[in-house]
């Protein structure tokens, strides 16, 4: 084993100023709603796993009430490979039929969504996992007749998130959604994240990617940005591909009562303490 070199007193000036400098955006943070879409290379890494779970804590510890909605589309399609599903696509987009949807709700209610809330609570936080269908959270019509059981969030109660906050308990939610009759729906991730964070006018959605954040015609990411100079961008092609979807939900989610909207780099360590608590940010920040 490598051996870690010792911490010395000039570091832990560094730390100490640190804490300090933050003081301020943790006070402004104090009962605020954050709401976070957990995704990407860290949900498969134990280490970053660690790291993240750490940090929902922190950010909890001092005063603000952090949601987490997760992903899990690689974990949904090992298991579907290892049970033999086979799957058709529409327009490069999965058919979730009836047993694919099965999968897809023992992967992401199952194994994704325990496997978070157990890291948050080894970190010392309380975190309790539930999909979109507990409490009728999330209730969805059809997002696309073509593709199955996919679902497009149309009504959100958060009044069970509400609870969960006044109990001191940390949410982290599968995206499912339950139909008018009794269906299943799986739901996109940064739809149900943007969803969520609407409905409780939170006071920041925070979409954790493997992206740097939006980049303008010059390949720079673009640190803040006004709903209208999104559309703008997207008109002129400079935001395209996977991207656009990703700031289509920032701008519905701002327009829906939430104050801003982050596309924060996931691969970057703290980096949903680097957002909230420090000047120099992780990604690309949409308001209204």
């Amino acid at each position: 084993m490598k051996k870690q070199t010792p911490m010395t007193t000039r570091d832990y000036a560094a730390t100490a100023r640190t804490l300090s400098e933050a003081l301020p955006y943790m006070q402004r943070y104090t009962d605020a709603i954050v709401v976070i879409k957990f995704g990407g290379h860290a949900m498969g890494d134990a280490a970053a796993m660690a790291s993240f779970a750490r940090d929902i804590v922190l950010v909890q510890q001092v005063g603000a009430n952090p949601v987490i909605v997760h992903g899990g589309g690689p974990m949904i399609n090992e298991m579907l490979e290892k049970l033999g599903v086979q799957s058709e696509f529409v327009d490069g987009k999965r058919v979730t039929d009836g047993a694919t949807i099965d999968v897809v709700e023992m992967v992401l209610s199952g194994m994704v969504n325990k496997r978070i809330v157990q890291a948050i609570n080894a970190q010392g936080g309380r975190a309790v996992g539930l999909s979109g269908k507990d409490a009728n959270l999330m209730v969805c019509d059809p997002a696309d007749a073509r593709l199955g059981f996919v679902g497009d969030p149309v009504e959100v109660d958060p009044q069970v998130l509400r609870e969960l906050f006044a109990s001191n308990i940390i949410p982290v939610i599968a995206p499912l959604g339950a139909g008018r009759d009794g269906e299943t729906f799986n739901v996109n991730g940064d739809t149900a994240a943007g969803a969520i964070a609407a409905a409780l006018k939170a006071d920041r959605l925070l979409l954790l990617t493997d992206v740097a954040g939006v980049k303008n015609a010059g390949g720079d990411v673009v640190t803040e940005l006004t709903a209208t100079e999104v559309e703008g961008m997207t008109r002129d092609g400079v935001i395209a591909g996977g991207m656009i979807p990703k700031t289509e939900t920032a701008l519905k989610a701002v327009r829906g009562g939430v104050r801003a909207c982050t596309i924060v780099d996931g691969r970057v360590t703290n980096a949903v303490l680097l957002e909230l608590f420090t000047d120099h940010g992780a990604g690309s920040m949409i308001r209204a």
